[in-house]
């Protein structure tokens, strides 16, 4: 694969969870691990109806070089793009020598 290929900017973010200090609850916290650049290719759309609602989601590959800040990355992470979270499914190693991480996910679209 040809490095021009990757000429999106997605930021990675992991969850953590913290007490709030005042209700003893849990709050979730995102945090940016890291912003690289990548291929993003949609892969599918679709629209379901859930509570009376129609609900659209947009599913994308993503494609990042591999490196130790994303080699761990899976459904407890998410992707910004184009403002939008994208929930990720899964994550493989790509390309002929594993140099890449080709990174599955979805976001709803309003």
């Amino acid at each position: 694969m040809a490095a021009g290929k990757l000429n999106k900017r997605i930021t990675l973010q992991r969850a953590s969870f913290h007490d709030d200090g005042y209700s003893s609850q849990v709050i979730e916290v995102w945090s940016d691990l890291a912003t690289v650049w990548a291929e993003a290719a949609p892969v599918r759309d679709s629209e379901k109806l859930a509570a009376g609602q129609k609900l659209a989601t947009i599913s994308y590959r993503f494609l990042v070089r591999i490196s130790s800040t994303v080699a761990d990355l899976g459904p407890k992470d998410r992707i910004l793009f184009k403002g939008r979270e994208f929930e990720i499914h899964g994550a493989k190693p790509a390309g002929d020598r594993d140099e890449y991480l080709e990174i599955s996910a979805s976001a709803e679209v309003s």
